[in-house]
Order: C-alpha cells, then structure tokens, then sequence
C-alpha cells in the first residue's frame, strides 16, 4: 500500500522536527525488517517524554516493528503513559476518552471493513493496564463477546504511572507504590484468562525481555484478528519510576517475572490453529508473502 496517508503536507512538513520527518521516510513501512531490523527503521522518535528505562517505551517500539502492516494499520490508545509514545511512532494513531478504546477500534474496524472491503486494515488497541482491566474493563470485555476482529495490546506496568504512582488492577498483590504505602490488598485481575473465556482467538503473555518471542505474538495476534476474531496479547513492561528500580535494570525485572509470574504463554482456538496451520501450507507451497 501507498504511504501518502502517512505523509504531511507539503506546506507542513518543512516546520516539522527532523526526528518526525524520519517517521515517514525511515518508518517501517512495507519491508517487514521487523525486530531483528531495529535500528534501520524508525519506530518511534528518540526524544520521546518517556521516563529512563521505560518498559512502556520499549514495549511500544518493539510491537511497531512486529506489526505485518504497518502502513495498513491504526492503533487506537487511550489517556496515561503510553500515550505520550503511540503519538509519535510511525504508525497512525488514534486516542479516546479514558476506557473508550475498544468501543471506538470496533467502530473503526467495522467502518474500514465497508470503506475497504477487499483490503486488510488492522485495527490494535494498544493500552496501559488501567485502561483495560480497570477503567476499560467492561467495553473491553464486550468487544470481546461481539467477536470484533480487533487486536488487544495491553502494556502491563502494573501501575498508574504518569498519575503519581497508584496502584492498578494489574499491580501485584501486596505490592507498594507512592500512594499505595500500605501495599496492595487483592491480585492481579486475571485479564489473561478473561480474555481466552470471552471469545478471543488468539491470547499471548509475554515480556519486553523477550522481544522475538514478542514479535511473534503479535503478528500472530494481528493476522488471527484479520481473518478469525478478537485476539489479546499482555505484554509485561516494568516501570523504574514507580517500581523504585534503577533505570537500566528494567530487562533484568522483565526476566525474572518471567521466571515467577510471567513466563510465556500462548493460547489458539480450533478456528485460529487451523487459519494459521492453513497460511503456512500456502506460505510453503507459494512462497507468497504473509501479509
């Protein structure tokens, strides 16, 4: 596809910053470098507002190289730390009030679906944890139901973030946080296996230490959405800030949660086994291109 839609305005674009510029000329777009390829694409701008050793930052660039279609795809996000990131990656971008997202991404895709019938137009939500399994819960949880072929991207921090350091849903039990002194009185909400219960094709757990594995979930996640249904990939993306760890220790905290409560997982339907069993036969056979 033509990346004109990507593209400023010619009376725009000379006020615009280097750095943006390289969103359209170096971005990801129609080559599919994905993660080994960093470095010789441009994901997201170097200044970004993104505290040291942000998980949230790392977990955003990395999802935007996995995507198979960048130039072909809108993340539709929502208010807190990964807001300031998803407005300046290379890939179109959509916010929404609090909560919204899910709502709005279905109405998106259903509209892409008549605007562009016979064109694949991925549709990822692509949130922080209060987003979705607190404030966003219940619409999250019915565009699941409905079977809306979006992809669901939670980037876990377990933490509000950018608000001060409130707990979330997603924190850990017992754990504590500037405004949370006492710790945590209940568990993680078990988004995840929600998540496999209320219709979704495809689920994947993985962290920002793994970024292969990472990359892999979600393309997975993205082409199962095209063709089968709701997908959600829960990527861990620990926070130095509020987690009181040093900015460049933020890989070695991904690691070991995987040994303990995030170690990878993955979870198919019949239908999304079958589809993807299907695409490699074709793959192998012709050699044609996933996308």
């Amino acid at each position: 596809m033509k990346t004109r839609v990507i593209t400023p305005a010619d009376v725009f674009e000379k006020y615009l910053p280097e750095e943006y510029r390289d969103l359209v000329d170096r971005g990801p777009y129609l080559e599919n470098h994905g993660v080994a390829g960093l470095g010789t694409t441009k994901e997201l701008v170097e200044q970004h507002p993104h505290c040291a050793g942000c998980g949230v930052s790392l977990g955003i660039r990395l999802a935007a190289a996995s995507l198979p279609s960048p130039e072909d795809t809108i993340i539709v996000g929502t208010p807190g730390c990964s807001f300031f990131a998803l407005a300046q990656t290379a890939v179109n971008y959509s916010n929404t009030a609090f909560g919204n997202q899910n709502a709005v991404a279905s109405g998106i895709k259903r509209m892409l679906q008549v605007r562009h019938p016979d064109k694949n137009k991925d549709v990822i939500v692509m949130v922080g944890d209060g987003g979705i399994a607190d404030i966003g819960l219940d619409l999250t949880l019915h565009s699941w139901f409905r079977r809306e072929k979006i992809t669901t991207i939670m980037l876990d921090n377990e933490v509000y973030g950018n608000t001060g350091g409130q707990e979330s849903g997603m924190s850990k039990i017992g754990q504590k946080l500037n405004m949370a002194p006492t710790g945590k009185k209940f568990p993680k909400v078990p988004v995840y296996d929600m998540a496999k219960t209320a219709g979704c094709a495809y689920t994947a757990r993985v962290t920002v230490a793994s970024p292969y594995k990472l990359e892999k979930a979600v393309r997975k996640a993205v082409l199962i959405a095209r063709n089968v249904g709701p997908t959600y990939v829960q990527i861990y993306t620990p926070c130095p800030t509020n987690m009181k760890f040093p900015s460049n220790g933020t890989i070695n905290v991904a690691k070991e949660a995987e040994k303990e409560y995030y170690s990878f997982d993955e979870y198919f339907t019949k239908e999304a086994e079958q589809y993807l069993a299907e695409q490699n036969a074709l793959k192998n056979s012709q050699g044609i291109d996933e996308k």
